[in-house]
């Protein structure tokens, strides 16, 4: 057997590191300083126990809302408003159209008093009466103080089975001088629309075009209560059903006042019932007083055809500057 050959070791040769000892590197040190802030994240428990309270507080309202419903312990008002079913479903209800499909913009909402009564005189449009409730639900939206509007409607919205409660529940009441005065005199603002059927049953060709005022009775009203005129002016609800005919066969026989034929209805039966997006505009002007006038002049028929032919002249100016500055109908 051969011998193994020895290599003799040199101490003074530098030993070799091994690759593991060559790749530990030790990093300095820090310098001294203040500890880093770190910021408190809400844990997601925490969130989702918040947003569990949220829904646990509608629920409970929801709950207490159906039993009050049930056993009867709410309020109306000598002419049927439910104030409590009007802010928490009749509006919810209505608020999509408005914000949503209709797209309201409001401007002036400033005029229209912060406390005590006025009337608020607007045009009518639309085939349908949708203005009404967009102009109601404007006012309780944009004002400050959230006021309701109690509208005055004809006699053909009281005989509609089911219409007939949900108006008296919105605070709708019919369209006489009594129950504006009431009202008025109650410290409410009450919405009127001079033109009735004669305004929301035009044709399309006269769209904007204000029909006849009537006899001056929305006048009369307020000089008797003493409280002041808010002219409005809605722009956008003359487009959402263009009438460009009117059978009045049918209507008759339907007993209604017109029964409109439009580019959709009825061709295409229910889905023509459906309104078009319009972009809509409403805006309130500066308010008329009536205070600085005698008891007697609520009798004056010439006092009570100028400030009527006053507030439609301002409406109707309205009108034709918001269709100038308006850039298309549906935007």
């Amino acid at each position: 057997m051969a011998d193994a050959k020895v290599i003799p070791f040199d101490e003074d040769r530098p030993r070799r590191r091994s690759s593991a000892a060559r790749r530990v590197r030790v990093a300095p040190e820090p310098p001294a300083g203040p500890e880093p802030v770190v910021e408190a994240v809400p844990e997601p428990a925490a969130a989702a126990a918040a947003a569990g309270d949220g829904w646990d507080r509608r629920i409970a309202g929801g709950l207490a809302f159906l039993r009050r419903r049930i056993t009867g312990e709410y309020e109306v008002d000598d002419f049927g408003y439910d104030k409590e079913l009007t802010d928490q479903v009749l509006m919810s209800l209505m608020r999509p159209l408005y914000d949503k499909y209709f797209r309201v913009e409001v401007k002036g909402i400033e005029n229209i008093p912060k406390e005590g009564g006025a009337l608020i005189v607007a045009n009518h449009s639309g085939t349908l009466p949708l203005d009404g409730l967009m102009l109601q639900v404007a006012v309780h939206d944009q004002h400050p103080a959230q006021r309701h509007l109690r509208l005055l409607a004809a006699d053909l919205v009281f005989m509609l089975p089911v219409v007939n409660e949900l108006a008296r529940k919105a605070g709708h009441t019919l369209a006489c001088a009594e129950d504006a005065q009431r009202l008025l005199e109650a410290g409410e603002l009450v919405g009127v629309m001079p033109e009735g059927f004669k305004g929301i049953g035009k044709p399309f060709g006269e769209r904007y075009k204000l029909q006849r005022f009537g006899r001056g009775g929305f006048v009369s009203t307020a000089l008797r209560a003493g409280t002041p005129i808010v002219p409005c002016s809605i722009v956008g609800a003359e487009e959402i059903y263009p009438m460009i005919g009117n059978s009045k066969t049918l209507a008759r026989l339907l007993g209604i006042p017109y029964f409109p034929i439009t580019p959709t209805f009825p061709l295409l039966g229910p889905l023509g019932a459906v309104p078009l997006p319009t972009k809509w505009t409403i805006q309130f002007g500066e308010p008329i007083p009536t205070d600085g006038y005698a008891a007697e002049a609520a009798e004056d028929p010439m006092l009570m055809f100028n400030l009527t032919d006053q507030v439609r002249e301002q409406i109707q100016h309205t009108l034709y500057k918001l269709l100038v500055q308006r850039r298309s109908v549906f935007f």
